[in-house]
């Protein structure tokens, strides 16, 4: 809706919306939502995300989690995305720890070179936490973040470890 400079910091004013993906996981009771319901979500976020990569917009939000996701009405399944203090684009990339941990990349946790492809990795992770009602993976911090991706996926390809 607008935007402005404070302390050197551009701020975006968004409107006013009522539930965050994390408040439907918290009236859920951490049990999810049904997939057809997720299936929705993923259509919004990823036109969201194919926008956002634009050439002529080129953001990489850098912390995509539910809480930064905003249902627009109570009774809606559509959804904005909020929360662009950690974004970069991807020529310009100033952070080297971002992302929210059950959220984060693995090469961002390799401090390896990323891209847009960061985003589509937490919308995967907050996709399957919303019909699951838990994160897919909840280190309690980056090695054991990094272990429960491994065991899930398996180990990174040999030219991302150094």
């Amino acid at each position: 809706m607008d935007d402005f400079v404070f302390r050197n910091h551009c701020c975006l004013v968004f409107e006013l919306l009522p539930f965050t993906l994390y408040d439907l996981l918290k009236y859920s009771r951490f049990k999810g939502v049904s997939l057809q319901l997720v299936s929705k979500f993923a259509g919004h976020l990823l036109r969201a995300l194919d926008c956002l990569r634009a050439p002529d917009v080129d953001v990489i939000h850098c912390d995509l989690k539910p809480e930064n996701v905003m249902l627009v009405k109570h009774d809606d399944h559509r959804v904005k995305v909020i929360d662009f203090g950690s974004s970069c684009s991807s020529t310009k990339q100033p952070f080297t720890y971002f992302q929210s941990r059950f959220y984060r990349s693995p090469e961002v946790l390799l401090c390896t070179p990323y891209s847009h492809a960061i985003d589509v990795w937490s919308l995967g992770c907050i996709l399957v936490e919303m019909h699951t009602g838990q994160p897919l993976f909840n280190g309690k911090n980056e090695a054991e973040q990094m272990w429960k991706i491994s065991d899930v996926l398996g180990l990174p390809p040999d030219h991302m470890i150094q």
